[in-house]
């Protein structure tokens, strides 16, 4: 029998999150990706399935600064300076399948400071 690879792991965890995490217009949820070398954050409205705010450190002013835990603290107060700018101010967090730790751990604790609700 074939070993389940990590990537089919984290689906799987993420599949039964995403059962029970929703976002809402009121409460929209703030969703987490995470690859080598980079650290994307959304605002999504799950009920239109529109993205509101998005931050990433691929953007030309983030630049080379995602791999690690103080890019991801970055993009954390980046996503929630743009949630505050169009009126968003709680959400639900959706750590996308990974361990609540190290990089996903840090932009959730920078978007807190930042004035996001959660």
């Amino acid at each position: 029998m074939a070993r389940e690879s990590r990537r089919d792991i984290r689906t799987r965890i993420h599949k039964r999150i995403r059962s029970r995490v929703a976002g809402t217009q009121e409460r929209p949820r703030l969703a987490v990706f995470r690859s080598v070398n980079h650290i994307y954050a959304q605002v999504i409205d799950d009920n239109q399935g529109h993205t509101l705010v998005a931050a990433a450190s691929t953007e030309k002013d983030l630049r080379g600064k995602g791999g690690n835990i103080e890019g991801a603290k970055l993009i954390g107060q980046k996503v929630a300076e743009r949630a505050k700018e169009k009126g968003i101010s709680k959400v639900v967090f959706d750590r996308g399948g990974y361990q609540y730790h190290g990089r996903v751990k840090a932009l959730a604790d920078a978007a807190r400071q930042a004035g996001l609700e959660f």
